[in-house]
């Protein structure tokens, strides 16, 4: 089992939030290591906006505790009641996230109130925050995210499977129902780059040139991303639509398959392109056609008189599978030019170091 960079920072975050605890002397220093599995963000910058909420969220838990306690005393009924107030508060107030440890400040601070009520109270508040700050503290100096490793990572997976299925698939090597179970695996993988996009993108930078430079590179990912989700739509009509593409003429299916050849090696080389793996210009040809858009377009429209009345050819389906590639080859291009921008202007920056994933 791989012990993933947050795994690691909740166990120092609690450790450090005892040891915090134990050396100020503060009583119930469980308390705050709870706070801090609570507080454990994945990135620097959620990290900034969980502690602002925690503060405001257990405030508001405290506070109403506080009262209560003072008002109505501390009956199990009474906790209850407290803590449906501090829900609809939170819930009022966008507060959703600070929900849990605001809930847990309330039952710490109302479940015994001693004489000295109000010191008690502010006691085991200061002891919720001290967990929320040690998490903040790992969260900004012990094992920074790199998700911009990660995301290329896995986006590169990516590329590598949906080619490699559509490679198979256009040569009707491919097992139907296999093949099924691995377009779904790859549409949770795309969510999954999505997500690491959007934790690249709350990385923050201090320099404005880095900013400069991140923001273009949030540009080419965003393609990458959206180029992929292309690539995996020629997959599932290539899937859906197999029983059609048998029935072309053998001419036109060797066609398509060289057009989605040459497409899929373009790719391909733009995923190294940008890590500096490759010779930027490179010319890709595959068999002795290579047809533009255009091109392919208008041979489509030729062929389709001399495909009328092919029994088990629906026309319709074959035009999706065109206009897919045609989208595919569109968003590479658009890429390219992202990626040789990029490269262009920011020759020090463009030299990605990547580490190889063990």
């Amino acid at each position: 089992m791989k012990l993933g960079a947050r795994i690691l920072k909740t166990g120092i975050a609690i450790v450090l939030s005892l040891l915090l605890a134990q050396f100020i002397g503060l009583p119930s220093p469980v308390f705050a290591g709870i706070a801090a599995i609570f507080a454990v963000q994945p990135t620097i910058y959620r990290s900034y906006l969980s502690i602002v909420e925690q503060i405001q969220g257990n405030t508001i838990g405290a506070l109403i505790a506080t009262i209560f306690v003072l008002l109505f005393g501390n009956d199990v009924f009474i906790i209850g009641l407290a803590a449906i107030i501090v829900l609809a508060l939170h819930l009022k107030l966008k507060l959703e996230n600070a929900i849990g440890l605001s809930l847990v400040t309330l039952v710490a601070i109302m479940e015994s109130p001693s004489d000295s009520f109000i010191v008690f109270a502010v006691i085991r508040f200061l002891t919720v925050m001290l967990g929320v700050l040690s998490a903040f503290i790992v969260n900004l100096v012990f094992i920074p995210p790199k998700y911009e490793q990660k995301l290329y990572h896995q986006l590169s997976e990516t590329t590598n499977e949906i080619t490699k299925w559509i490679r198979l698939s256009i040569r009707k090597a491919s097992e139907h129902k296999f093949l099924k179970d691995e377009i779904e695996k790859l549409k949770d993988t795309l969510i999954k780059s999505d997500q690491l996009y959007i934790m690249y993108k709350e990385e923050r930078n201090y320099l404005k040139k880095e900013t400069i430079v991140k923001t273009r590179k949030l540009v080419i990912y965003r393609q990458m991303i959206s180029t992929l989700k292309k690539a995996l739509e020629i997959l599932k009509k290539l899937h859906r639509f197999e029983n059609e593409i048998a029935h072309l003429p053998g001419d036109f299916q060797n066609i398509i398959q060289q057009q989605l050849d040459l497409l899929i090696h373009q790719h391909e080389h733009l995923m190294l392109k940008l890590i500096g793996k490759v010779r930027p210009h490179v010319e890709f040809e595959e068999g002795d056609i290579r047809l533009n858009r255009k091109e392919l377009f208008e041979l489509f429209l030729t062929y389709q008189t001399q495909m009328e009345g092919i029994e088990g050819l629906n026309q319709y389906h074959l035009m999706q599978i065109i206009s897919a590639i045609v989208d595919y080859d569109e968003y590479i291009e658009h890429l390219d030019v992202l990626i040789t921008s990029f490269q262009s202007y920011h020759k020090e920056e463009s030299k990605m170091e990547i580490v190889e994933e063990q």
